[in-house]
């Protein structure tokens, strides 16, 4: 029988947090990490942001939630705030991003249907982690997502990640859209080329079908800019966004443009919770730190001076580690082994936390206000646990 009540479906590890400072985290035993996961990047601004802090404690005491019966200022203002700062023309507010995820699979697939059409496949990329729905799990290649669950939705393709000729091939009479990360997080901190992305766009308006962008991870000033489609010169026609939307309270968001999501209206989605006050209030007080030129070019600034330390320090340790990658600070270093045994290693003997990928890749994800000193830190954390590093030796 487990020692806890909660369901054991997470590999759980003896660091047991209780407390956040900036870029660190406190366990209940008191010692101290330094915080480069994030939350999975979702902690974009560290922990107790006095800004955010504020703005969700004030909300706390005004208004947490109402139904979506009621008309909803807080949503309509920062909904605005979207559509003003990318190319959406409405929002749908969810909880999570495999709901944004979800809604967005559903978009697609009303705009079809609204005009007579059987429209309904979803071309999507190998290694792609869209979320943990039936849906998003079905639109992933994913085996080890797979078991247990079967049988998957149908209506999903997939196709090599990068490979504009074989996602031209997968097009059928039933393609309804692409559904792309343009950096794969969990698939290794793995970036699109300008040349597939901006391929999709073109095939997209050619066959008349939605480009659908999962923008859940790398999105919000996390890959140097507003959102990582900016990069590729193009612009998608749904967007799934969350994780550091809230700056560490759940929330997610679908945007469209006003043609996309032409089939979604009055009782075709719902969600209970999205888009309440709350969420709102920690939405606008991220919104009110990052969108600016001058932080994010500080987030581009910092991800090239974080890219450079590493770049040079897996030099010393070739056998070790074979490069990295990413924009902004969505940084994945690719390891020559499985990368989670020394993921444990530096968070249980150097207080160091990151996150295992795939692709024999681990990610580097911390807070966007990180500084200087924090990035000092970390290089030092890093150099002293790959120094200490015992490789698993092979079977």
């Amino acid at each position: 029988m487990s020692i806890t009540p909660l369901m054991p479906v997470y590999p759980r590890c003896g660091f047991r947090p209780v407390r956040g400072e900036g870029a660190w985290l406190i366990s209940e035993d008191g010692s101290r990490a330094l915080d480069f996961a994030a939350g999975i990047a979702v902690n974009l601004l560290g922990h107790g942001h006095p800004h955010l802090t504020k703005a969700i404690q004030d909300q706390a005491a005004t208004l947490i939630h109402v139904s979506n019966l009621y008309g909803s200022p807080q949503g309509e203002a920062f909904a605005q705030r979207l559509v003003d700062t990318t190319f959406a023309d409405t929002v749908f507010f969810t909880n999570s991003g495999a709901e944004a995820v979800e809604c967005a699979i559903k978009t697609a697939r009303a705009y079809h249907q609204s005009q007579g059409s059987d429209r309904f496949e979803i071309i999507t990329f190998k290694n792609a982690f869209h979320g943990r729905t039936m849906a998003t799990i079905s639109a992933s290649n994913q085996e080890k997502m797979h078991k247990g669950f079967l049988p998957l939705l149908e209506g999903f393709k997939y196709v090599d990640f990068d490979d504009l000729e074989g996602a031209k091939a997968a097009l059928g009479p039933k393609t309804a859209a692409f559904l792309v990360e343009p950096i794969q997080g969990e698939g290794g901190v793995r970036p699109a080329s300008d040349a597939f992305m901006k391929g999709l766009r073109a095939l997209a308006d050619e066959h008349g079908i939605m480009l659908i962008l999962d923008e859940v991870q790398c999105g919000v000033a996390r890959s140097g800019t507003l959102y990582a489609y900016e990069q590729y010169g193009i612009t998608p026609d749904i967007m799934a966004t969350a994780k550091g939307l809230g700056g560490g309270f759940p929330v997610g968001a679908c945007l469209a443009t006003e043609e996309a999501a032409r089939g979604m209206v009055v009782g075709t989605h719902g969600s209970t919770y999205g888009g309440n006050p709350f969420a709102m209030a920690a939405c606008q007080a991220v919104w009110d730190v990052v969108a600016n030129d001058e932080f994010l070019e500080n987030v581009r600034a910092t991800g090239d001076k974080l890219r450079t330390s590493l770049e040079q320090f897996i030099g010393n340790y070739p056998d070790l580690f074979s490069g990295v990658r990413g924009k902004g600070l969505m940084l994945g270093v690719m390891m020559t082994h499985e990368t989670r045994a020394f993921v444990a290693h530096l968070r249980d003997n150097h207080g160091l936390l990151l996150v295992a990928a795939g692709d024999n890749t681990f990610r580097v994800l911390p807070p966007l206000n990180i500084t200087d000193t924090e990035i000092q830190i970390f290089m030092e954390k890093l150099s002293a646990g790959a120094a200490s590093y015992q490789m698993p030796q092979a079977a």
